[in-house]
């Protein structure tokens, strides 16, 4: 048992900050209030307790090429199968990628994340070797697969559900490149299965304005309206909206993920992040490719905060900004995330202690904070 004392805490949904207490037992924290003292104390003395991050996208099997093909087209990096990522995953040995995404790993793990959701490629031993790579790590992937069945102008539907249904014995959902790669009925066999398992399904939407175009020549139809209409539960990017885009997504609880730097090192843009505040969506971020951006939150929040005033002239609530990354995974009710999320008593303690070098502990986490000044990452295989 151990007392953080003394320090300013970011609890509950909306991080509302107050100088309290947190007692923590056994790995559950069992009172917050100011005068709460029990066990080991440790006096932080006014530095920030925020929840462990959570970073929503990345593709952590691409760790092995870091900055390779830098100003190269969106399809000509990361489109299967001859992007140059999957050539590179495809040509790597097993061992390659399992010491490249535990690098990687570690590296979350030094910058305050605990937990991310992963775009697996390479099947179920894609999955597997995520595993593998994450064993005995202070870090929770949360793997969405794909397999190389789901592409074609004419796939075998039945070798697609089978594929799914064998993917989601090992997987926490499915998550296929994009609408462009696969037909409207393995997206429909993608989410009909996910939810059946109560598993998340996933797709990247809108990422670059060719995408769009490309959907709209194709079908009259945005590749966001796509789906929301497939009912994805989960939509990564949403850079290029058309039209009513983003007021159909808000009517439709999906949940959304935004990442403005790798959209940056690929130039397709900058997601309209006050619009979608201002409709009540509430979006997670994340870093996406490894071989794109370091997956560094603190990175990925101070980038945002200055993108958005630059691009948009309105400056972004920093709240909003650091719920991003932390507490706006409520919408997920996979693998106790939610509890995660939260600095309440009775929940997991999985939360980072961070120095102090403003008033503003928003725009601390925002703007100051670098990886060197985390004072502790507490969760439930980190103790102090």
């Amino acid at each position: 048992m151990f007392t953080i004392s003394n320090g300013i805490i970011l609890k509950g949904q909306d991080l509302v900050a107050a100088r309290e207490n947190i007692v923590v037992d056994d790995g559950k924290i069992i009172e917050i209030s100011k005068e709460a003292k029990e066990g080991k104390i440790i006096d932080v003395d006014g530095a920030i307790v925020c929840p462990s991050f959570i970073n929503g996208h990345t593709h952590i099997g691409d760790s092995i090429i870091k900055d390779e093909g830098y100003g190269l087209s969106l399809s000509e990096m990361v489109r299967p199968p001859n992007g140059v990522k999957h050539v590179a995953i495809s040509n790597a040995s097993d061992d390659e990628l399992i010491e490249a995404m535990r690098q990687s790993m570690q590296d979350m793990i030094d910058s305050g994340t605990t937990h991310f959701i992963d775009y697996r490629e390479g099947g179920i031993k894609g999955v597997k070797l995520l595993k593998e790579a994450s064993k005995d790590l202070p870090i929770k992937p949360i793997i969405l697969g794909r397999d190389d069945s789901f592409y074609g102008e004419d796939p075998d539907l039945s070798k697609v559900k089978v594929a799914i249904r064998k993917l989601l014995k090992v997987a926490d959902g499915i998550a296929p490149s994009g609408f462009g790669e696969i037909t409207t009925e393995v997206a429909d066999l993608i989410v009909e299965e996910c939810s059946k398992q109560d598993k998340i399904s996933s797709i990247h939407v809108a990422e670059s304005e060719s995408n769009q175009i490309e959907s709209l020549n194709n079908s009259n139809s945005t590749e966001i309206a796509k789906g929301v209409k497939s009912n994805f539960s989960q939509l990564v990017h949403l850079t290029n909206p058309k039209s009513n885009d983003l007021e159909e997504v808000a009517n439709s609880n999906q949940n959304v993920v935004v990442c403005p730097r790798a959209n940056a090192t690929l130039n397709v843009g900058v997601a309209p992040l006050n619009k979608m505040l201002n409709l009540g969506i509430k979006p997670l971020l994340g870093t996406d490719n490894v071989m794109l951006n370091s997956p560094n939150m603190f990175r990925e929040l101070e980038f945002c905060l200055k993108i958005m005033s630059v691009y948009y002239k309105r400056y972004i609530n920093p709240c909003d900004l650091v719920k991003m990354a932390t507490t706006n995974v409520c919408k997920f009710d996979i693998n106790n995330i939610v509890q995660k999320s939260i600095i309440l008593e009775d929940n997991f303690a999985e939360f980072i202690v961070l120095k102090s070098f403003s008033k503003n502990p928003y725009l601390n986490i925002c703007n100051r904070i670098e990886t060197k000044n985390i004072l502790y990452t507490i969760n439930k295989k980190v103790n102090v």
